[in-house]
């Protein structure tokens, strides 16, 4: 059984960015949950497919660094994803997606604008059809030093609810539990978790959810 997730990922620049904002470095902190396990085995999976999965919260916290010239540390943005498939499937045909993005309250109107474009670049074709963009206070806290943390309290004002516990023996159900889907966003280094909260209640993708106690979560770190 594999527990931990490390992936190098890079991920190409977006048409409109300039070079000076793909050279620049960034990076921080990173959650993720969705809809569907993330940690476990073929056959729960494949239960899944096409049933599950198409929801997804991604959720980052700056650190250092900045987007096309624009200071971003300590700012975090959180983007909301309804796709049309089941998420990382690859007989599924996920696009397009609808998305709704949270900027940080406390960003200045540059800042905002910056935490969107980043958000659309780490995370590509899932948030490149915002529907809306708000603004909120974020919360966002990882319980634990290191790499290998997985509990997180992410809050979007009244939008956005999540909370992971660290994976259990009680979470490991057929015995073949593996990380089966990846991270949807390059990550420096992502660990899988147990989203005992996933919740998004608000306007413009049709759909709200409450989730609990599901293999859906990553706890992890960016560098770009």
């Amino acid at each position: 059984m594999r527990y931990i997730l490390t992936a190098i990922l890079a991920l190409a620049g977006i048409g409109g960015f300039s070079g000076s904002a793909r050279a620049q470095q960034i990076l921080g902190d990173y959650v993720e949950t969705r809809s569907a396990d993330v940690y476990t085995g073929p056959c729960f999976a494949n239960a899944e497919a096409g049933l599950m999965g198409d929801h997804a919260i991604l959720a980052w916290r700056i650190r250092q660094g900045g987007w096309d010239g624009v200071r971003l540390e300590g700012l975090s943005v959180v983007g909301v994803v309804k796709a049309r498939a089941t998420l990382g499937d690859p007989q599924g045909k996920p696009y397009p997606a609808r998305a709704l993005v949270i900027v940080d309250e406390r960003a200045t109107e540059v800042q905002r604008r910056a935490l969107l474009r980043f958000a659309q670049a780490m995370a590509g074709e899932l948030l490149q059809n915002v529907v809306r963009v708000m603004a909120a206070p974020i919360h966002f806290d990882i319980r634990g030093d290191g790499e290998h943390a997985t509990q997180a309290i992410v809050r979007a004002g009244e939008l956005v609810r999540v909370e992971t516990r660290p994976l259990s023996q009680q979470d490991h159900i057929c015995g073949n539990e593996e990380v089966f889907y990846p991270p949807l966003t390059p990550v420096h280094h992502a660990m899988p978790a147990v989203a005992a909260l996933n919740h998004f209640h608000g306007d413009g993708l049709g759909v709200t959810w409450t989730i609990r106690e599901k293999r859906s979560a990553f706890v992890g770190h960016f560098a770009r």
